[in-house]
């Protein structure tokens, strides 16, 4: 990965490169400190299928440690440019199969992101409101999603290897400097666009930093990325049998399967998809944890006991906080759950994870 990132954007500039994994408790997916990657230990699967998040923290070589926002309002210049640089060294090593699936995944984050916050609301802007521009500010699919999709729709319109060398030069010019929303698109008019009033008319730059929602010129996915996925839920959807492959599918494919399965689903059918495809033993806790918000969806009693492991056995953030608000929200089968896990959990989660919980009264 070190040498595929130096092949795209220059060389690491940091010496030694080292990997942390942290105790269950961490609450973050990583952290990308100089040299020295903290990383959750959720990320091992046991069969390499989740080293993405390797890819990402490690990006943050570039993009975060060497060129850095300079304030939290421009949190995206982290973010949204690590989750580009992320899928492009994952194309590298992996393939543009691999790299377009997660690019479309990251797609629908952002898109669910804007449906759940409204697609004029100021929260997905880029370049952040007051209110929003502190630490853990904004909404995740906009900054690192949106983000990347700007960076992605940048590319397209101008092509890969002008793009890239823009970029490469960016991170020279910048080097061990902050960075600003303004300062970074000075720098794409004086280096990228140099005055061509056509090209700047179509990348819209200050729409996409500075405006709600989304701009007209957006790169969409690649809609053949996922279309076996996709017939498989659809013949899921006529037959009830759930596909026969899911064993050596990518994260990414089994993701995308469960994500597009209806949000109410009868019994029959969930125990259809947990016998069959072993959900509740899932080895890769982003398919675990899809698979136990739609457990929590549908009140399935045959995932508790998995669902009850999973919460008092770790205490990432992205993975505990939603499905025990999702427990708590359901007074009558989730509540008394939830109110079980928290009162054994609590004392094992990071105090950031228990600020955001305790407002729930699990404990009360």
């Amino acid at each position: 990965m070190v040498e595929a990132a130096e092949k795209l954007y220059g060389p690491y500039r940091w010496g030694r490169y080292d990997l942390l994994v942290l105790p269950p408790a961490f609450p973050y997916g990583g952290m990308e400190n100089p040299t020295l990657t903290f990383l959750t230990p959720t990320f091992i699967a046991g069969d390499k299928s989740l080293v993405g998040l390797v890819a990402h923290e490690l990006a943050h070589s570039w993009s975060g440690n060497l060129v850095t926002n300079a304030t939290w309002a421009d949190s995206w210049l982290n973010e949204g440019f690590t989750s580009y640089f992320e899928n492009r060294i994952m194309e590298a090593i992996y393939g543009p199969k691999r790299a377009a699936q997660e690019a479309s995944l990251s797609f629908d984050d952002m898109e669910k992101a804007l449906a759940e916050e409204g697609r004029t609301a100021p929260v997905t802007r880029l370049n952040l409101a007051k209110v929003e521009g502190v630490p853990d500010g904004g909404a995740t699919g906009i900054i690192y999603d949106k983000g990347a999709v700007f960076l992605r729709t940048l590319e397209r319109l101008v092509g890969r290897e002008k793009w890239d060398a823009y970029l490469r030069s960016y991170f020279d010019r910048h080097a061990f400097q902050p960075m600003t929303s303004a300062l970074f698109l000075a720098d794409l008019r004086e280096n990228l666009v140099k005055g061509d009033k056509a090209l700047e008319e179509k990348l819209q730059l200050d729409n996409w930093v500075y405006k709600p929602g989304l701009p007209s010129n957006v790169a969409r996915p690649d809609r053949a990325a996922f279309a076996a996925i996709d017939e498989a839920v659809a013949a899921f959807g006529k037959s009830g049998t759930a596909p026969s492959g899911f064993s050596g599918w990518t994260t990414a494919e089994k993701l995308r399967f469960l994500n597009k399965l209806p949000r109410k689903l009868p019994k029959a059918r969930l125990n259809e998809l947990n016998n069959r495809l072993k959900l509740n033993e899932a080895g890769n806790n982003e398919v675990l944890f899809t698979w136990l918000d739609l457990a929590v969806a549908n009140r399935y009693d045959p995932a508790v006991p998995f669902l009850e492991r999973f919460l008092t056995t770790q205490g990432r953030r992205k993975f505990v906080r939603p499905l025990i608000e999702s427990l708590a929200g359901d007074a009558q089968w989730g509540r008394p759950i939830a109110v079980r896990v928290y009162r054994v959990a609590r004392g094992s989660y990071h105090p950031i994870t228990q600020r955001d919980l305790d407002k729930l009264n699990l404990t009360s």
